[in-house]
């Protein structure tokens, strides 16, 4: 269990958001509202690279909110991948193994297993300027899906797919996240991608990160603020 307890997050500017709610094992969140409004630095602070105001971040009872990031039990899929542009696909996916990169044949073999179960057997070998957007979204799945860490958070890392292979990718990510029996908390802009795997919600608006509420219910009948966020 994911919980936010008396969270209060601020910078510069006057900027301020607030949390308090507890999210169940293996749930698959969006996490949805207009810009601005603090979705992106929500996760970094469940991440570790933002440094709450007040209130903490418990995993499974325990407090992380002062555990370092790599020290953490999180996955964390950026925008750009975040993938290193003079190594391989495979040189990519081992450092969720190890970040020296020294790898036993067996550990090379599960990078082997991991790649070619996200559809990319056989390009281990490729640096990501060698691979498509989406075939660089599946190097950074892998990477995800060999670290097997219970908490996967996703910044819009499909954002610049297109809608066929962008439904694609949201698909693997649920399967794995099914597979491993991890949580995931997604950012999106677009509903479209909380209604094809997320069964919850969590609405951001004014301040206030709301807790978790079941996609379907939210979406019948959505406050005033999410209505004016969806639009006509």
């Amino acid at each position: 269990m994911l919980t936010l307890e008396g969270l209060e997050i601020t910078y510069a500017g006057g900027f301020e958001l607030r949390a308090n709610f507890a999210i169940d094992p293996g749930a698959l969140v969006a996490v949805i509202g207009p810009s601005g409004a603090g979705k992106s630095t929500l996760l970094a602070v469940i991440a570790g690279f933002f440094a709450p105001a007040r209130g903490r971040v418990l995993w499974q009872g325990r407090d992380i909110t002062d555990t370092p990031p790599g020290a953490r039990p999180i996955s964390m899929i950026f925008q750009d991948n975040n993938l290193f542009p003079h190594l391989s696909a495979a040189q990519n996916v081992a450092l969720g193994l190890r970040p020296d990169m020294r790898l036993a044949r067996a550990d090379w073999a599960a990078v082997d297993a991991a790649l070619a179960r996200v559809g990319l057997a056989g390009l281990g070998a490729r640096k990501p300027g060698a691979l498509s957007g989406g075939q660089q979204s599946r190097v950074a799945l892998a990477r995800m899906l060999l670290q097997r860490r219970p908490l996967v958070l996703l910044d819009e890392p499909f954002a610049a797919l297109g809608p066929a292979l962008r439904a694609e990718m949201l698909d693997l990510v649920a399967a794995l996240c099914a597979e491993t029996g991890a949580m995931m908390l997604m950012v999106s802009h677009d509903i479209s991608d909380a209604q094809r795997i997320a069964g919850q919600i969590i609405w951001l608006d004014a301040g206030m990160a709301h807790p978790p509420m079941p996609t379907a219910a939210l979406l019948a009948d959505p406050p005033a603020g999410l209505r004016a966020y969806l639009g006509p």
